[in-house]
């Protein structure tokens, strides 16, 4: 019997070195790091042999010895409250565009709007030794004692009021409801309600407090209001408790778009007809409100801009902390009686 020559390279193994692939490509190890990290450009012929390497020998490089190296994961965490809510998704997916761009990558967790869960998954992150964690949380001041013990900074994003020691991105919550109720007035309501969300914690919310001093400056009647939680439910289940009652005004401002999806499934329900029976203007231009119908005339958050802020603070330049508050603008639908208009936007 014959004996079979052995090869001179290693078999294909997951356990490949950087070094194997090196010898069997013919070139030193820094070069491979430069193909396989794009760090660096080299020869065409040389890149080909490398990646025919890297694919022979199924080599995978060692993301612990790249980040013990590098004194960095390059990855970042974000915890939200719902990552089934369109505009968490969309702020998220801004966000992991603007770290993307840094060479980081961005892992998402959900916390339920659960201060327990929220936790938990803040504990997780860690454990993975994100970089940094952007927090949206629901609770004003969260407590975020264990991140700083680990030395892992934290920006709270969607966050609207300023926090000591944290940085932090927003709009401002009271303008924005301004904007929906000069709005509603400016159509001649002079009562508008309002259908609000929950918080976590005892804070009053700022869209509240807002439409309050809106209503007041400009002279309306305020309507009744009413609570629930920031999903379509919420907003479903206090329009139906407004109907019950018989205290539905002519005019609503709805704290969320998911909220006015519900807001407006009672009402169809009930037989009104919006903007004919009840004008409503929500917060948050999601894509919910788009493809309402009708369509949402809605109180829009730069997502853009916020996420662009929040991924400059945590991996910009060292800084004092800071609370940066963005423009909202009035993205006119038909819900309000402006007629079958979409996507046209009134910054104010």
């Amino acid at each position: 019997m014959f004996a079979v020559p052995r090869s001179s390279s290693p078999a294909p193994s997951s356990r490949a070195t950087r070094n194997d692939v090196a010898r069997l490509a013919g070139v030193s190890p820094a070069v491979v790091s430069y193909v396989v990290n794009g760090t660096k450009k080299v020869g065409p012929d040389t890149e080909e042999r490398v990646r025919a390497a890297v694919a022979k020998l199924g080599y995978r490089p060692n993301p612990s010895a790249r980040a013990l190296r590098l004194g960095s994961t390059e990855m970042l965490g974000m915890v939200m409250p719902s990552v089934i809510n369109p505009y968490f998704a969309q702020l998220a997916h801004e966000v992991e565009l603007a770290a993307s761009k840094r060479g980081y990558t961005l892992i998402t967790a959900n916390s339920d709007s659960s201060i327990a869960t929220e936790r938990t998954q803040l504990e997780h992150l860690a454990a993975r030794l994100v970089d940094g964690i952007f927090l949206c949380s629901n609770v004003f001041e969260p407590d975020l004692r264990d991140l700083e013990l680990a030395s892992i900074p934290v920006v709270l994003l969607n966050h609207s009021a300023e926090t000591p020691a944290r940085d932090s991105v927003g709009v401002d919550l009271l303008h924005g409801a301004d904007l929906a109720v000069e709005h509603l007035a400016s159509h001649g309501y002079d009562e508008v309600g309002i259908v609000i969300g929950r918080t976590s914690g005892d804070e009053e919310d700022g869209r509240e407090i807002g439409w309050r001093e809106s209503v007041d400056r400009l002279g309306l009647t305020p309507g009744p209001v009413a609570r629930g939680p920031f999903s379509p439910d919420g907003g479903y289940d206090a329009m139906r408790r407004l109907l019950r009652a018989g205290t539905v005004p002519r005019a609503l401002f709805v704290s969320s778009d998911q909220m006015g999806r519900g807001v407006l499934k009672a009402a169809h329900e009930a037989g009104l007809r919006v903007p004919e029976d009840l004008a409503i203007v929500s917060f948050d231009g999601s894509v919910d409100a788009a493809y309402s119908w009708p369509t949402l005339t809605s109180v829009a958050q730069p997502l853009s801009e916020m996420a662009e802020a929040a991924v400059e603070a945590l991996l910009g330049p060292p800084h004092e902390p800071r609370h940066l508050v963005m423009d909202t603008r009035l993205v006119i639908g038909a819900s309000c009686g402006c007629g079958p208009l979409t996507g046209h936007s009134a910054n104010r």
